[in-house]
């Protein structure tokens, strides 16, 4: 997976490192206000898994980890978690808060798993241009499509409301944009959540087989490694 401006994923990885540095392990190393709104979020996402029993879950952005102990105490069956993230600041602070499970400094996911969740990863736009960011947008939802065998779910800022003046620097989008993009490019049931109290919704992506997703395009998506 790569930017159309490869400055990108430095720009992304530099702001996540300086916020981790700032502030350690909390929800503000990670961009979040507070943790029972990073909590929130995280019902949210947990939604596209259907699992009773194991299952794997890839979380890409994992940022410190925190969403690892919340599936735990959240979701019935043991589960196989893989935590990814540019920032190495951030797997080091992952690491320390769980010896035991697996993480890994990068902007792809190694393995396929059952499922995948990105939380927050297209919020700070950090200057690039609309162009640029929509790139992103795409490029990393076929990646989580290409890496998860039944769902993943993602979230975004919603615009904000009339009268209300908007934080600058921020990506914000309404949900047919990225539904219709999902519905169309990789054949996907799309749910969009929201209503939840946030300014922003979720969507819950589940994905045809891989052999349907093959026989459509020929191949399952694939995607390049961001240098």
């Amino acid at each position: 997976m790569t930017l159309r401006n490869d400055a990108a994923w430095g720009a992304v990885a530099a702001y996540y490192e300086e916020r981790v540095r700032e502030h350690g392990a909390t929800p503000w190393g990670v961009d979040w206000t507070c943790e029972p709104t990073q909590q929130l979020r995280f019902v949210q996402l947990l939604k596209v898994v259907r699992a009773r029993g194991a299952f794997s879950l890839n979380d890409l952005g994992c940022g410190y980890g925190a969403l690892l102990p919340f599936v735990r105490s959240r979701l019935p069956g043991p589960v196989d978690y893989l935590g990814v993230d540019v920032s190495p600041r951030m797997i080091a602070a992952a690491r320390q808060q769980d010896r035991h499970a697996a993480f890994h400094v990068s902007a792809t996911l190694p393995r396929v798993a059952d499922y995948s969740v990105a939380s927050g990863v297209f919020n700070v736009q950090l200057g690039f241009s609309p162009r640029v960011w929509r790139g992103y947008v795409k490029d990393t939802l076929r990646e989580l499509a290409r890496a998860s065998r039944r769902a993943f779910a993602v979230n975004f800022i919603l615009p904000p409301r009339p009268g209300v003046e908007p934080l600058e620097g921020l990506y914000r989008t309404r949900p047919a944009t990225w539904a219709a993009f999902c519905a169309g490019e990789f054949g996907a049931g799309v749910e969009v959540v929201q209503g939840y109290g946030l300014r922003e919704f979720t969507l819950l992506v589940r994905l045809p087989s891989r052999a349907a997703r093959r026989g459509a395009s020929g191949r399952v998506p694939s995607s390049r490694t961001a240098p």
